[in-house]
């Protein structure tokens, strides 16, 4: 069977529908990658007015002065708003991942379509302009006829013209795609940014509902021993602050550590944690820090040498849930649990265990500073004393008598 060959005039109707339909085929690309724009995340609306709702709510229960109920009440709605926060990132984390599934399948697809109508216009221009290079004479010889000849030469240029444009077009819908594939990379870098929250929140909620325990068990749920154990508390910090200040201030101090055989020398007003606030509150170390420097002491010389003031610091557990920036008498620091239990000076120390003693500076009847007593007996003691400049082991009678010693602990593990 012969090959059917048409007239010169049929094949170029047939090149000029197939440019036609690739045309048409690329400025739909083009549209589609100038409007096409990501799924907006939802607005979440009734998660997002729960939220709103209670922030104002436990903001409303924190101004309502110390009290058990409202100590509970603010936990208890922390942990509600704390679980839609939860919800509401999972929510958006979900469509978030829809969008960037849709669009990534999306921009494979299309990049490659593309990549492929670039490369036939290439070799259709190339071919065009061929065409269009031949001499004058041969082009009129080709076409038997003036009439044929002048419509020849309409036709390469439109072609030519419309080949230009067209490879201009879908070049722009490449750079139109590629601008949303930053995009969605943005998206993707939202996505474990929302994710990283979404952790935080889990660990505040396990943090809330730990406190709310942690509370509940400390007062017996009892309003009145919240009072009480709450008073307890201030007036011992207030005590640390005015020992402090009576003292000359918290000024910071460096180069204060001093290690040996019985265990480690630290100050609390050392440069490397003295600025540090105490369990997140408006206290610090330097200022209100004497018995959490003290219980650090006492660790090294029981072997504990990688504890510092800080390390006690760092660990929330350690304070009280009423009142965070009191040091509870049960604490753990280098996975050791240890407990401050009332002693006898003497015994302990003849037995190479060091106390630690809160002492009254004014002479009332609370303790206002904790140091630690290393060594001796009836009254002629060396102390490690956390707030005077290198006060490793000087005697406790260089700055303070026997008669303000109000309460003595030793420290059981």
């Amino acid at each position: 069977m012969q090959n059917k060959r048409y007239p010169s005039h049929i094949k170029n109707i047939f090149s000029f529908a197939f440019l036609f339909l690739l045309s048409s085929f690329c400025f739909s690309l083009s549209v589609y990658a100038q409007t096409e724009s990501p799924t907006p995340t939802p607005d979440n609306g009734a998660l997002n007015t729960k939220i709103k709702e209670l922030e104002t709510k436990v903001a409303e229960l924190r101004s309502q002065g110390d009290s058990l109920s409202a100590k509970i009440g603010v936990l208890d709605n922390q942990i509600k708003l704390t679980e839609y926060r939860i919800n509401s990132t999972k929510q958006e984390i979900i469509e978030f991942e829809k969008d960037i599934i849709i669009a990534g399948g999306r921009m494979k697809n299309l990049e490659g379509s593309l990549t492929d109508v670039s490369k036939v216009l290439l070799n259709r221009i190339v071919s065009t302009y061929k065409v269009g290079t031949q001499g004058t004479i041969m082009a009129m010889l080709a076409s038997g006829d003036i009439q044929s000849f002048i419509s020849r030469a309409n036709y390469l240029r439109i072609v030519q013209q419309h080949d230009k444009q067209l490879l201009y077009s879908t070049q722009q819908a490449k750079l139109d795609y590629a601008n949303q594939k930053t995009i969605f990379e943005d998206k993707k870098t939202k996505v474990l940014g929302l994710k990283t929250q979404l952790e935080s929140y889990t660990t505040q909620l396990d943090a809330d509902k730990e406190g709310k325990k942690k509370l509940l068990a400390d007062t017996q749920g009892d309003e009145r021993n919240y009072q009480r154990l709450l008073s307890q508390a201030k007036a011992q910090l207030a005590g640390f602050s005015r020992f402090t200040s009576n003292q000359g201030g918290s000024s910071l101090l460096s180069g204060q550590t001093v290690c040996d055989d019985w265990g480690c020398y630290y100050n609390q007003r050392d440069s490397q944690w003295g600025a540090n606030s105490l369990n997140g509150t408006q206290y610090t170390l330097a200022s209100d820090g004497c018995l959490v420097t003290s219980m650090a002491m006492v660790y090294t010389h029981f072997g504990h040498r990688s504890v510092t003031p800080q390390t006690i610091n760092s660990i929330s557990s350690n304070f009280a849930s009423y009142y965070p920036a009191w040091l509870k008498f049960n604490i753990s620091a280098d996975g050791s649990s240890s407990s401050r239990v009332s002693a006898s000076i003497d015994s302990e120390l003849s037995a190479g265990r060091p106390v630690v003693v809160g002492i009254s500076y004014d002479g009332g009847p609370l303790a206002d500073h904790f140091l630690v007593l290393i060594s001796g007996s009836s009254g002629d003691y060396q102390m490690n004393d956390p707030y005077t400049p290198n006060g490793h082991n000087i005697p406790l009678a260089s700055h303070y008598s026997t008669a303000s010693i109000r309460e003595v602990y030793k420290v059981v593990f």
